[in-house]
């Protein structure tokens, strides 16, 4: 059986998501953050993966920023 892609583990997510928690976390609840990392992961798919880290959390604390 396989998880759906939203569930796969995926360290840049899941890195970016534990970081903005910690940011965002008095503002916004952690499955809000959670959801706009993953969002800006799907929006950043074509980006080398050298650079997702970076760009997957830089996105997704804009957005954030706008939100909350």
């Amino acid at each position: 059986m396989t998880l759906p892609a939203q569930h796969t583990a995926d360290p840049v997510v899941e890195q970016a998501v534990a970081r903005l928690v910690s940011e965002f976390g008095t503002r916004l609840r952690p499955q809000v953050v959670g959801s706009v990392v993953r969002s800006s992961r799907r929006d950043l798919s074509g980006v080398p993966v050298t650079a997702l880290p970076e760009m997957v959390e830089r996105l997704a604390r804009a957005r954030l920023q706008s939100v909350g």
